[in-house]
């Protein structure tokens, strides 16, 4: 059952008091990286909705895909409410990391402001300024590139290598919350890093265009999973799949297919490390019980407090 309810929000919908002008976009241009003249469509910062819950108790939680830049990662992991997993710079090959930068083009600033004293700038640079410094943007992109090339042909291993390249990379992540305003409030804001804030926008505006399916006290919330997955699969395949792709930040493995044993093999590494890695954990839940943990998720318990407490 579909439902508009009251949330946590206090609204079913995300109060809106911005005048946001940005819009998110999921249009990708490729660029060749030997022509010199780069008049390529800018990606922007973008979110959409993987799943949308409520439970009888009319407690809402939502997990979202965010396309940020990597520069503001900082910022945005400051916010202890959201459980969050994200494509990992030591996890994906170097080759691949280049590739998805050449596909997208480099992150861009959205703003181009000017210094002065303070955290925010105050004006933008003249025109023939920014076309100087996206210029001086894509020669460094390109020169760590064929350093990051370099690195790996010496053996250096990704998860160093990759390194040098995050300044200029796209990151994607999975985001599952009960609580938002605190963060549209802090970074919805003219004070906020330009960067963030158009992320932040795009979040809202997905949150604001979603309804939640209304889910039983002995449900679960599970992203990621496709419909002949639900029907199909016990509970506990279902479980197990649905932690390995948030952690995974994707439907499909890194050889870029869907593969339900893959998937299995993922969650048994994740669950019998030592210690064991469970933040993917988080983005599966079910309606919480009377005296149950539940962290950072209002109303819902996490699948890895129940296995916590087993």
């Amino acid at each position: 059952m579909d439902l508009p309810v009251t949330n946590s929000f206090s609204s079913s919908r995300v109060d809106d008091n911005s005048n946001a002008k940005e819009k998110p976009s999921t249009k990708f241009k490729s660029i060749n990286l030997d022509q010199e003249d780069q008049s390529i469509i800018r990606q922007l910062p973008s979110a959409k909705v993987l799943l949308d819950s409520v439970n009888p108790g009319e407690v809402r939680v939502i997990t979202l895909e965010v396309v940020l830049h990597r520069f503001v990662l900082a910022e945005f992991n400051t916010h202890r409410v959201f459980s969050r997993n994200s494509a990992s710079s030591r996890a994906i090959p170097i080759k691949k990391v280049i590739d998805k930068l050449k596909e997208e083009g480099p992150a861009y600033p959205v703003e181009w402001g000017k210094n002065c004293p303070g955290m925010s700038s105050k004006s933008i640079l003249e025109t023939n300024q920014i076309e100087q410094a996206e210029q001086i943007w894509l020669e460094s992109m390109k020169m760590m590139i064929q350093q990051v090339e370099k690195l790996g042909q010496l053996g250096v291993h990704k998860q160093i290598a990759n390194r040098l390249l995050e300044p200029f990379k796209w990151h994607h992540c999975i985001v599952t919350s009960t609580e938002w305003n605190n963060f549209f409030q802090q970074r919805i804001h003219p004070d906020a890093q330009p960067e963030i804030r158009m992320a932040a926008k795009a979040m809202k505006q997905a949150i604001n265009e979603s309804y939640p399916k209304l889910l039983k006290d002995d449900e679960w919330h599970m992203p990621l999973l496709l419909q002949e997955e639900r029907e199909d699969l016990s509970l506990t395949a279902q479980q197990k799949i649905s932690v390995a792709r948030c952690a995974r930040v994707s439907y499909l493995n890194h050889h870029g297919v869907r593969d339900i044993e893959n998937d299995l093999e993922l969650y048994e590494k994740l669950y019998q490390a030592d210690p064991p890695h469970l933040s993917p954990f988080e983005h599966v839940c079910r309606p919480s019980k009377s005296g149950e943990e539940t962290a950072n998720l209002f109303g819902w318990t996490p699948y890895r407090k129940i296995l916590k407490n087993k």
